[in-house]
């Protein structure tokens, strides 16, 4: 599925269900409460939290908390009326611009 293709299935799902009453800091604040839950899983990863030492291990899978997010981000856009498959085109055209490979490459080998 193409992004632009994402964004008007996220459209109309929100449209059949009134969803498009919601306000956009509604759906920004539920955004970050979905990385929040993204973020609980990289804690867990990482070992910086541990289940059984004072933590819980985070429910369900991260590949939801990832879709989830998705969609939050994808409603968003729409409220803005971002053409989100084009604006991901030009920007990536920017940064290749803007953070040339050999010279990344070189900082990272120099500094080992």
């Amino acid at each position: 599925m193409r992004i632009r293709e994402a964004q008007q299935r996220i459209l109309r799902f929100e449209e059949e269900r009134c969803w498009n009453r919601f306000r956009e800091s509604q759906i920004f604040t539920h955004l970050i409460e979905e990385l929040s839950e993204i973020g609980r899983h990289i804690l867990v990863r990482e070992g910086y939290k541990v289940s059984g030492l004072g933590h819980e291990l985070p429910v369900g899978e991260v590949s939801r908390e990832f879709a989830q997010a998705f969609t939050l981000f994808l409603q968003l856009t729409n409220r803005f009326n971002v053409d989100l498959e084009e604006a991901f085109k030009k920007e990536l055209e920017i940064m290749e611009k803007r953070f040339p490979p050999e010279k990344w490459r070189r900082h990272f080998e120099e500094s080992e």
